[in-house]
């Protein structure tokens, strides 16, 4: 998960870890596609307004590189234009605020889904 505020990145992290998913976590937009590569990631989630480069931008890429493409992407916005951020390609959408439910919901659908 990709996050400039801690304590979100906090609380998605041990709401995940209590379902038994391995989570990473991190503020850093800066090397992100070399990070989602090493991590060998099932799923990344993306806050859509962070410092530095948009959660918008960087689904983009994620689904523009040729490794990557399949992996589905989670953006969490308050931003309220669905049209807007489905444009950039990412698989599901979490409107912040957001529920434990919801979120952990959506990871399984996209998860399990594969």
């Amino acid at each position: 998960m990709l996050d400039d505020n801690q304590d979100i990145l906090d609380v998605v992290k041990e709401a995940l870890l209590y379902e038994r998913f391995e989570v990473t976590i991190t503020s850093e937009t800066e090397n992100i596609i070399e990070a989602i590569q090493a991590y060998k990631a099932d799923l990344v989630m993306l806050d859509y307004k962070m410092a530095g480069t948009r959660g918008d931008e960087i689904c983009r890429r994620i689904k523009a590189h040729p490794q990557l493409n399949n992996i589905p992407v989670i953006i969490c916005s308050a931003y309220l234009n669905k049209d807007d951020l489905l444009a950039c390609g990412c698989d599901a959408i979490i409107t912040k605020p957001f529920g434990l439910d919801e979120l952990v919901d959506t990871v399984k659908g996209l998860v399990y889904c594969q």
